[in-house]
């Protein structure tokens, strides 16, 4: 056996194989030993620094970064503090997102060299194109613990989407236009002509939640009600109920928009809705009541986000306005954008 490989093998057996710990490590012999062993003392913990960060046969990516080769973190392995550093100077100079993270498999955890989000970086890059949908796509929904993506279409259809492949799994055709979905737990809700889809990914059952009228152009989901805004610009509130046939039960439908309602956004107990008469209605989540109406807008409420204590809303009239509450209880504009350059 070459004695440098023997040396090396040596070196690097002390570490536990993490791909072995996870029951998924292929390589016969490994340069990792499958046995449990005693984490090494900080002050020798060589493993634990420059050389862990350089092993490849375990890495999160095919090619190593530039900026941290392995052949420097040997080199610098005789001093711990320049190791320690070169090894923090590698795990930075990394804008890669992690490709076994996006598969629920890397093993190393918040030690990955690699990114855990995709919102971290430099930028943002794309990772496919969905583009079945032969009209404009309304709603883009993702529940929580699901591999799925299902998106809505003026096309009449709802697509679901492997996230693994980026292909198509499902079409789901309605012979309507889809004019909203949103997700909340195991249900995914689709807005109609004059009624709401629900649907439970869980259990396969489907409901239709009659009452609107006209398109559903928006829902949102607080306090355990499910709200959709309509055409006629009445919003419908849903809560769970106990009868065999729907799982849901009209509780309200609020009253005030003389126009369509576009959007909806919940926070600090209240739901607030935008619509095409320009104006921004907040309707109080235990007593569904109107407690006050926002005007400054002059065309249509184009969408509105809450956003820790403040609410931002976008309108036609090209402008980004941010709302916050003063002493008196009322909402007042702290701040304008105006967008010069619009599409028309």
């Amino acid at each position: 056996m070459d004695t440098k490989f023997a040396r090396r093998t040596e070196r690097i057996g002390r570490t536990t194989c993490s791909y072995w710990r996870a029951g998924k490590c292929n390589r016969n012999p490994c340069r990792f030993v499958h046995i449990e062993t005693p984490s090494p003392p900080a002050a020798c913990g060589y493993g634990n620094t420059a050389y862990s960060y350089g092993k490849k046969p375990h890495s999160s990516s095919e090619n190593t970064p530039k900026y941290g080769s392995k052949k420097a973190l040997l080199r610098d392995n005789g001093d711990r503090g320049d190791a320690t550093r070169v090894a923090k100077a590698f795990k930075k100079s990394s804008p890669r997102i992690c490709k076994y993270w996006i598969n629920n498999n890397c093993v190393h955890g918040e030690q990955c060299l690699y990114l855990h989000s995709w919102f971290r970086g430099d930028g943002f890059s794309t990772v496919t194109k969905l583009q079945e949908h032969k009209k404009v796509i309304t709603g883009i929904a993702l529940p929580v613990g699901s591999d799925k993506l299902y998106s809505g279409s003026t096309d009449g259809t709802v697509r679901i989407w492997d996230c693994h492949t980026g292909q198509c799994a499902k079409v789901i055709n309605l012979g309507a236009e889809v004019t909203s979905l949103i997700s909340e737990g195991s249900w995914i809700f689709v807005g109609l002509q004059n009624a709401v889809k629900a649907w439970n990914i869980q259990t396969m059952s489907e409901f239709t939640l009659d009452g609107p009228k006209g398109r559903v152009r928006a829902m949102t989901v607080g306090n355990n009600t499910l709200f959709a805004g309509a055409e006629d610009g009445v919003i419908f509130a849903w809560r769970g109920s106990s009868k065999a046939n729907s799982p849901f039960e009209l509780v309200a439908s609020l009253t005030g928009h003389t126009k369509a309602v576009v959007c909806l956004a919940v926070g600090c107990k209240m739901l607030y809705s935008g619509s095409m008469d320009q104006s921004i209605k907040v309707w109080d989540m235990d007593t569904l009541q109107c407690t006050m109406t926002l005007n400054d807008h002059t065309d249509v409420v184009t969408s509105l986000i809450c956003w820790d204590q403040y609410l931002l809303s976008s309108s036609s009239d090209r402008t980004i306005k941010v709302w916050a509450c003063i002493e008196a209880g009322s909402l007042e504009v702290i701040y304008t954008h105006t967008e010069e350059n619009m599409w028309h």
